[in-house]
């Protein structure tokens, strides 16, 4: 009977316990203060609600988000089309490099759109904007690092789980409607979000946060340039830069568009390293290595066929990379760009009908020595990311590796690639992949698979390599709004 009586103590504590820790969540509409910017030359007024808590038991102080709500919706009326009750929410993330990522409040002139920002070009365009910080790899909290993986995609979705739990107490949004964004390594945290709605697997770090019991998939997902599927990022990357031995840290002028000289002797900000004999050797290991994953995968393509390469890293698959390269500089011919001067693609009565990839890595240049990501030396923010609590780095590609790896499971939980198609996970259901075809941070290889295996999966997936364009998010605002109309409406 004392037993009896104890667990009975227990499990009302327990639930005392949840019952605050849900009071923790509860959105105040009173908090909100009017803000007034310009974009595009008109005033945006909006709501501000800004520096809330988005799970009750925190890791870190970061852990906070900011409401952006148009005026207009609290006043009833329409922007764009949509109402308080339809507005989608966009949801974008600052996190660059796997560090922590700040909150996107609104801004008229931001570094990346070199105008508006994204989130104020979302509100001007009617949507709610609810963006969260996210702790990242150098994110510490008395004297431990917490914001190593899976950090960071667990916040991600725990604001999302804050939506879901304030969806009668928030002014305006439709939280069916909730369309992430991000670039870098934050379009990976933005793909690992749409790709992995409800995944059990994060349920327990999601618990010890005190998230808010509710799901946590979205409607759809932007995605720039996505440093995603790390274990085989060093592959696919030999896989298009093998061969070139010099690398650029710093950022080149990249194919310029009307001046062919200088597009065939691009010319660098600082002086090239060589890469030394012993990447040179992991160099062509890795490029060995990734027909063996590509063909693993049974990718397709829009027909039906099957996408693969032989052992020379030749076959349909290379011929789908080159496809896309070919749309891309199509598009850039047609908008009236003079590409005579690049080298490596070939034109005909003003169709691009081939590109030379063999010629791509010198016209582009190489960024990174081999391996690109997981670092025999272990320096990478990639081996920093897969650290363990005290800041040891570890390494997480097998191809290499045998030793000092991180937890496989953790490592899975960071690539979108393991979650497509399960019965268990919520798919968002459109994305939006850009990789620009002068992107020299990771493979083009990389966004492909990802698309690939979204569409044969059922997805809607609007993927494509804007010419000249590097590494970067957020360029073209215009468009990607126009895409969010268009699935949302």
């Amino acid at each position: 009977m004392k037993n009896f009586f104890a667990a009975v103590i227990f499990m009302l504590g327990m639930a005392n316990f949840a019952c605050a820790a849900t009071s923790d969540l509860i959105f105040d509409s009173s908090i909100g203060v009017e803000k007034t910017l310009t974009c595009d030359g008109r005033e945006i007024k909006f709501m501000a609600y800004e520096n809330i808590s988005y799970v009750a038991e925190p890791a870190s102080e970061i852990q906070k988000l900011s409401v952006y709500i148009p005026a207009e919706y609290l006043r009833g009326e329409k922007i764009n089309g949509y109402s308080a009750e339809t507005a989608p929410i966009f949801l974008p993330n600052g996190v660059g490099g796997y560090m922590p990522g700040k909150i996107l409040a609104p801004v008229e002139n931001d570094r990346m759109s070199g105008g508006a920002n994204a989130s104020l070009v979302a509100l001007s365009r009617g949507l709610v904007v609810i963006s969260p910080a996210i702790r990242g790899r150098t994110t510490t909290m008395n004297g431990v690092y917490v914001g190593k993986a899976p950090a960071l995609i667990v916040d991600y979705k725990a604001a999302v789980r804050w939506i879901r739990f304030n969806r009668d107490r928030l002014p305006a949004g439709d939280v069916e409607k909730i369309i992430s964004n991000g670039t870098s390594a934050g379009g990976a945290l933005s793909a690992l979000l749409g790709a992995t709605g409800n995944a059990p697997e994060y349920q327990t770090y999601l618990q010890a946060l005190g998230a808010a019991d509710e799901r946590d998939d979205i409607f759809a997902s932007s995605d720039y340039c996505p440093i995603t599927n790390l274990e085989n990022a060093d592959t696919a990357y030999e896989w298009i830069f093998y061969g070139e031995t010099k690398y650029f840290q710093a950022m080149w002028q990249l194919m310029p568009p009307t001046d062919s000289e200088a597009a065939n002797n691009p010319v660098p900000v600082k002086k090239s390293s060589e890469m030394t004999a012993e990447e040179i050797r992991v160099s062509k290991i890795l490029r060995d290595a990734f027909p063996k994953y590509l063909n693993s995968l049974n990718l397709r393509d829009e027909h039906g066929k099957i996408l693969t390469l032989d052992k020379n890293g030749n076959g349909s698959f290379k011929n789908f990379i080159k496809k896309k390269y070919i749309e891309s500089a199509q598009k850039a011919l047609d908008n009236g760009e003079d590409l005579s001067g690049v080298d490596w693609i070939k034109i005909k009565k003003g169709r691009v009908v081939d590109v030379d990839l063999k010629k791509y890595p010198a016209a582009v240049t190489r960024m990174k020595a081999a391996p690109a990501f997981d670092k025999l030396d272990l320096s990478s923010g990639e081996n920093d990311e897969f650290g363990d609590e005290m800041n040891n780095p570890r390494h997480f590609s097998e191809v290499l590796f045998n030793e000092n790896l991180a937890d496989k499971k953790i490592i899975a939980m960071l690539n979108p690639m393991n979650f497509i198609g399960r019965e268990d996970v919520t798919t968002a259901k459109h994305f939006r992949i850009r990789h620009g075809a002068a992107d020299r941070d990771t493979s083009l290889a990389i966004p492909a698979i990802f698309a690939l295996k979204l569409q044969n999966n059922g997805v809607d997936v609007d993927f494509f390599s804007p010419w000249a364009q590097g590494h970067g998010g957020d360029y073209d605002l215009d468009e990607l709004f126009d895409w969010i109309d268009s699935v949302c409406k």
